[in-house]
């Protein structure tokens, strides 16, 4: 799996794997562009295909320069600079013709995949995501047992019924390994024949699923089964509908009311094991944005995590935890999702910085073993939590220092465990529309229940693995980029319709050596503060990395500290903001 290199200037360095977006310009009787994304020198272009002065468009390689493959709107237009954001990454932006044919008739005849499926879809079933959702991969059903104990069905797109190996569309979802998410726009790991309509669980369509019951007795599992099945869901329900039915402002409907009140106690029994068995505790914002007809931003707002999403993020790590377990048990080959425990030096030094902030943490035990250093940063977390909720400020700035003291997660064939999640055995199985390892894993669970000869081959798992944790982070990196870019526009038009010299109170969440990123409005925007513009003093930072402190008069900006700001200037397509102070800071 490859992602197309980065376009090194102008001429023939552009190859058939490579794509550059920019904005075109007339010179004369030249024409020119500019990297949209990054700033470099002009490229002279094989004629104009089309488009005018001013316009973005996606470049490929011409007869003797780069030549204007297509236009893509405008650079001052949010919609526009997203698509030609994707283009610049390295995404294609469409399914290859072979792949789109395959899914097509794939999705219209239906799976050659034969054997036995239990008929559910006598059985209450319920979907829950985001308003804007369009793919579906996971149902749940529930009941309450005459002997008090309950029972839950999770019910899993059955992707690989879909997508067999050696397939064109199974070349193609590896080589994207995962679907990415940018505000508006998705661009999927699977064709939108099966990811939209053949495979996503809509309400009201018999769907294929792979199963997982299992009977709960408070959080703990006294059965499990897993087994193909048809289904189909009562209700697309949404996370605002499911808060306003927990918070009694919306009277649930049947079927799905008492299975969803089902699920919900399953969930908080599962919630009340996770917080003592150590598991990080993070309070993670996601952004939304709102875009108008014409597709500029207009709003923006952040997604808390709320009852409902944590009713659906504990079942589903509930049946990830029972396949990873079925799966490790036979040693079947699988790709699992790994988060090794931290290092002992990364906790202490993780404490250290915390205290300087005046965070509280606990005492650190002399000769740290891995497990007794996981335990702590689960118990870090959940101080910082509290913390940040007592006193109102830090949540991205302490949360972030938390989160660095941590490895990364990846996919891999050995089970090292999952400790942010203080979990033995975890791999990801509930999402296989838009994850690849997702997909693994139903192979090798439908193989190892004599269900599928689809069986991951063991050679093969490692490098997929490896690909698909590539192409999770450039992904995250996208979606970043993205979100930046449109808190950008909309930050622009913000101060376009009021004072641009307005100031505004933010809070210090980042720091390196060059300056402070700051988190400012009451719609979250962030924008850089550099060194340089603090001209009153010469300012470094500290050993910690927690605070820059003026070497003349002693001032400190720490992180969490509250400071006002002012725009100097926004670059929107570059998802860059600069700064400056609005007032001196106070003496140490």
């Amino acid at each position: 799996m490859s992602t197309p290199a980065a376009v090194r200037g102008s001429g023939r360095s552009l190859t058939p794997e490579t794509q550059a977006v920019a904005v075109l310009t007339r010179r004369g009787r030249f024409w020119t562009a500019e990297r949209l994304f990054e700033r470099g020198r002009s490229m002279t272009l094989d004629g104009a295909g089309g488009a005018a002065p001013g316009d973005l468009v996606l470049l490929g390689v011409g007869k003797r320069s780069p030549r204007v493959v297509r236009r893509l709107g405008r650079p001052d237009r949010a919609r526009d600079v997203l698509e030609g954001l994707m283009l610049d990454r390295g995404l294609y932006r469409r399914y290859p013709g072979k792949a789109e044919a395959e899914a097509e008739e794939v999705a219209g005849e239906g799976p050659s995949v034969e054997g036995a499926r239990r008929d559910l879809t006598e059985l209450a079933t319920f979907t829950v995501d985001p308003t804007d959702a369009r793919d579906f991969d996971d149902a749940v059903s529930a009941r309450h047992e005459e002997d008090g104990r309950t029972r839950v069905w999770v019910h899993i797109a059955d992707v690989s019924a879909f997508v067999r190996p050696g397939g064109e569309v199974e070349r193609e979802a590896y080589r994207r390994g995962t679907s990415v998410y940018v505000p508006g726009a998705v661009e999927p790991m699977l064709p939108e024949s099966l990811s939209n309509r053949a495979c996503s669980l809509v309400p009201g369509e018999e769907r294929l699923a792979v199963t997982a019951e299992m009977v709960m007795d408070g959080p703990e599992v006294r059965s499990v089964s897993f087994y193909r099945s048809v289904i189909v869901s009562d209700a697309r329900l949404t996370y605002e509908q499911v808060d306003r039915v927990f918070d009694g402002s919306e009277a649930p409907a049947e079927p799905w009311g008492e299975p969803l009140a089902a699920a919900r106690a399953v969930s908080a029994a599962l919630a009340a094991r996770r917080a003592t068995r150590g598991s990080l505790e993070v309070d993670s914002r996601e952004p939304t944005f709102a875009f108008d007809a014409e597709g500029n931003v207009e709003g923006l707002r952040f997604e808390a995590q709320t009852e409902s999403h944590r009713l659906i993020e504990h079942l589903m790590i509930l049946a990830n935890e029972q396949v990873a377990g079925y799966l490790s048990e036979r040693r079947a080959a699988t790709l699992y999702r790994v988060h090794e425990r931290p290092d002992a030096s990364a906790v202490e030094h993780l404490v250290d910085r915390l205290e300087s902030l005046e965070v509280p943490t606990p005492p650190v035990p002399q000769g740290m073993s891995p497990q007794q250093a996981s335990e702590l940063v689960g118990e870090i977390s959940r101080l910082v939590a509290a913390h940040v909720r007592q006193t109102g400020r830090g949540r991205a700035a302490y949360t972030s220092i938390v989160l660095r003291s941590l490895k990364q997660a990846y996919y891999s064939p050995s089970n090292l465990g999952h400790a942010g999640l203080a979990s033995a055995r975890y791999c990801h199985f509930t999402s296989p529309i838009r994850r690849y390892p997702d997909l693994v894993a139903h192979r090798a669970l439908l193989a190892a229940l004599g269900l599928d000869g689809a069986a991951p081959r063991p050679e093969e798992v490692e490098p997929a693995g490896v690909a698909s944790s590539a192409a999770e982070r450039h992904a995250l990196r996208i979606e970043r980029d993205a979100d930046d870019v449109c808190a950008c526009f909309l930050l622009e038009r913000r101060l376009a319709d009021g004072d641009r010299d307005q100031p505004f109170e933010g809070e210090v969440v980042g720091l390196v050596g060059s300056g402070a990123f700051v988190r400012f409005g009451d719609e979250g925007f962030e924008g850089f503060l550099p060194v340089r513009r603090m001209r009153d003093d010469w300012w470094e930072l500290n050993e910690l990395g927690t605070a820059l402190v003026g070497e003349r008069s002693g001032r400190e900006l720490r992180l969490g500290a509250g400071v006002e700001v002012q725009v100097d200037r926004v670059e929107a397509p570059r998802g860059r903001v600069d700064l400056t102070l609005a007032e001196a800071l106070t003496e140490r």
